[in-house]
């Protein structure tokens, strides 16, 4: 009986790492070898050179990221380096090792400024450094991969620290909370994001993809959402970005105020379909046993 196919899994102790790992557990065909920086500095290619050869997988997931939108704006050296450098050494050795690449990347590398969902084949075009450096990984990995996938995500909630858990925790002992609600998204569950990487990852369809559940919301509406599903009588009180901005203290980066993605090359090339963000976010607030 053959061997299973080894994943490295970087930033496996994030939301996306740790759906990955329960997509693949129990498999009989794929195995975890999960890294954080701990275990493998991406941002080192020597490093990684060393542990791609040792470990010889079938892919490497990379889900590593520098992802806090704000510090990124005067921690850009750092930014650079994890989310732009560190795709750069998994691509190279990727390419060298014969293994599968798999980058995650976000919404961010769009300015926000459309007013219909961006597909695969606009242009990006970002305004914070944070999505300066990841179109700059996606960059790196189209220059040295040869074959590989990169997927576009947003909104992400699942296993780990998120927006969703956030709010709930600020309704455990307030009356009211404040939300913005002129940026617009779609929210996506870590769990449909990793089965959509589980359906793409054997495949050769290689590429960029753009990931998300399906529908439109903003982050005021989503909340309201969510707390009626959490049976939560909070009030949420809608504000403008900018009202929001100048309560908040330390730089802030700008935020794409339309920020829709369109599963686009999803729809061209495979039956795979996203769930609706209303039927994920349902089943999600489920699992936390609200």
């Amino acid at each position: 009986m053959s061997a299973n196919k080894k994943i490295i899994v970087t930033g496996c102790n994030g939301q996306l790492g740790r759906a990955i790992n329960k997509i693949y557990q129990g498999s009989t065909a794929y195995e975890c070898v999960n890294t954080d920086v701990a275990e493998l500095d991406i941002t080192k290619i020597e490093e990684v050179d060393r542990f791609v050869a040792e470990v010889k997988p079938y892919a490497i997931i990379n889900c590593a990221a520098h992802t806090n939108v704000n510090a990124c704006e005067t921690d850009v050296d750092n930014a650079y380096k994890i989310n732009a450098v560190g795709p750069r050494n998994l691509s190279i050795a990727a390419a060298r090792y014969h293994a599968k690449p798999m980058h995650i990347s976000t919404d961010y590398v769009f300015d926000g400024h459309a007013s219909t969902p961006y597909t695969e084949f606009d242009t990006p075009s970002p305004n914070s450094v944070y999505g300066k450096t990841k179109l700059a990984g996606e960059c790196f990995v189209k220059e040295f991969a040869g074959e590989y996938f990169i997927v576009r995500t947003a909104w992400l909630y699942g296993d780990g620290k998120n927006f969703v858990k956030t709010m709930l925790g600020l309704a455990a002992n307030r009356d009211q909370v404040t939300v913005v609600g002129d940026q617009f998204g779609s929210p996506t569950s870590a769990d449909e994001l990793a089965r959509m990487i589980a359906h793409l990852l054997p495949t050769d369809n290689f590429g960029v993809f753009h990931g998300t559940c399906e529908g439109i919301t903003n982050w005021a509406d989503f909340t309201r959402a969510f707390y009626r599903l959490a049976g939560i009588s909070t009030e949420v009180k809608t504000v403008t970005t900018e009202e929001y901005d100048r309560n908040t203290t330390g730089i802030v980066a700008p935020r794409p105020a339309y920020s829709v993605l369109d599963n686009y090359m999803l729809r061209l090339t495979t039956d795979y379909r996203f769930a609706d963000w209303e039927k994920a976010i349902a089943e999600y607030i489920k699992s936390l046993s609200f």
